[in-house]
């Protein structure tokens, strides 16, 4: 049965406008289905991704990302239903592969593309650096934040198609291999052994990871709800090791503040990934963050670091963008629950972070609208922490009573969808009727932190407000 489209708005023209790629229009894909070998030592991967699919334009072709490190030597199709469905040809050029078929195929039906490739897997170069499969000095890892994904899989690599995963992928053993979703099996044959992972949830592809390395899995702990949070540790190193379960303590009891202010983790459990090598920055996967060694100091340096990325579990995981202007929906609050975290674990009023960062804001050019930053600062500093005033002002106009109850709304309402500023507008207008503020208020405060450049006042709590 056909799934309607996620995003209330309508596709903003044929290329998007943040990465500079060409939409991969007609289609939705619905389930990945990969069954891949990777060989470390030649940082060598081979695969099979199966997309099962339907389509809401009659297509006589389509095009996939796919990046150029990785040659195609098969494609197939299958239709249900019904449905004839043949390849008639296909050409990989330019990061893309297009597909054509024998015969058209009518508006909303049901059909898989088999895709065989191999390659040796390498970032995708994008504005922001190299962007997608890394390899390791014993290993590899997959960090596709924005646009990185097609350095390993043949996708539509847009973050408004979500999809559900079904990852197989073969290492020597030795290695283990951690992706996202639930381990539904682990077979060894001979010198190699295969992981097989499953999500329940839809996902966006530049959440999709994979993890290769050798490691140790350390239980963190549970959450008061029961959410098992684990950490993978590289074997070996019992100093870093010892630094690691330092640093993370806490991990279980951030999921336990953010369950309290947000709502139920969104996913099965909790997992980080600490890589032997350094790391430019954590990078967050649905249900699981990578962090370098160099972020595991054991002197709890990088404890907003760790509250940032499980935060993202909630706001950029479970709820998804429509589209990447709308970045500070995901990073403002990430950046507002890394104070939130302090407020409530070491008594540290967000208002008294708000304030500290403000003034670093005040001291920088104020040429970023926050609600369209553009490609070129969708990663700046200034939109986290903007954002993150942002959300501040927000609390500060409706008071903790309503503003958190809205947020908790917010996210319930756009569990494993997609969301836009619409959305979250939608919960502070109903929370604004409730809270005896004016909506004319809540637009004045809205219009001046995120559609205007200049910097507003910092928001001051009235006295008498709760």
């Amino acid at each position: 049965m056909t799934m309607r489209r996620m995003r209330s708005t309508p596709v903003p023209g044929t290329r998007d406008s943040y990465t500079g790629i060409d939409f991969n229009l007609g289609f939705h894909i619905r389930n990945y289905e990969l069954d891949l070998t990777y060989r470390v030592a030649p940082n060598l991967l081979m695969g099979t991704a199966t997309l099962h699919m339907d389509n809401y334009h009659p297509l006589k072709s389509l095009t996939l990302d796919l990046s150029n490190n990785l040659r195609v030597e098969k494609v197939t199709a299958q239709g249900t239903a019904g449905t004839q469905v043949q390849v008639a040809r296909f050409r990989h050029s330019n990061k893309k592969l297009h597909i054509t078929f024998r015969e058209e195929i009518p508006v909303d039906q049901e059909f898989s593309l088999t895709i065989r490739y191999r390659g040796n897997p390498r970032p995708t170069r994008t504005p922001w650096g190299g962007i997608g499969w890394e390899e390791l000095d014993n290993g590899a890892l997959v960090a596709s934040q924005p646009c990185g994904a097609p350095s390993w899989l043949p996708s539509d690599d847009t973050p408004d198609e979500k999809a559900r995963f079904d990852i197989k992928i073969t290492a020597d053993n030795g290695y283990m291999v951690i992706s996202n979703g639930d381990l539904v099996g682990r077979i060894t044959r001979g010198s190699a052994t295969t992981w097989h992972y499953r999500t329940r949830e839809p996902m966006a592809t530049y959440l999709a990871t994979i993890q290769v390395g050798s490691y140790e899995e350390v239980s963190l702990g549970s959450s008061k709800s029961g959410v098992p949070v684990l950490a993978y540790i590289p074997t070996g190193d019992a100093k870093l090791r010892e630094r690691v379960l330092q640093d993370f303590r806490a991990q279980a009891q951030m999921v336990d503040v953010y369950e309290e202010l947000f709502g139920p983790y969104p996913f099965a459990n909790y997992r980080v990934v600490i890589v032997e090598d350094d790391l430019e920055i954590p990078i967050e996967a649905q249900g699981l963050s990578t962090f370098g060694s160099n972020f595991a100091t054991g002197d709890g340096e990088w404890e907003r670091l760790i509250a940032h990325e499980l935060s993202h579990q909630w706001f950029g995981n479970s709820l998804g963008l429509a589209q990447w202007n709308d970045i500070w929906l995901n990073e403002g609050f990430a950046c507002y629950a890394e104070w939130l975290w302090f407020e409530k674990s070491a008594g540290v009023p967000a208002a008294e972070s708000a304030r500290r960062h403000y003034a670093k804001i005040a001291e920088l050019d104020q040429d970023i609208v926050l609600a369209d930053p553009g490609p070129k600062d969708m990663f700046d500093d200034r939109v986290y922490k903007r954002g993150a005033l942002t959300v501040h002002a927000f609390r500060v106009l409706l008071g903790d009573d309503h503003f958190f109850p809205a947020i908790r709304a917010y996210v319930a309402e756009g569990k494993h969808g997609l969301v836009e500023p619409r959305d979250l507008w939608r919960h502070l207008a109903a929370a604004c009727a409730s809270a005896g503020v004016a909506e004319s208020e809540l637009a004045a405060v809205w219009n001046a932190w995120l559609k205007n450049p200049a910097l507003p006042a910092f928001p001051e709590v009235v006295t008498g407000q709760a």
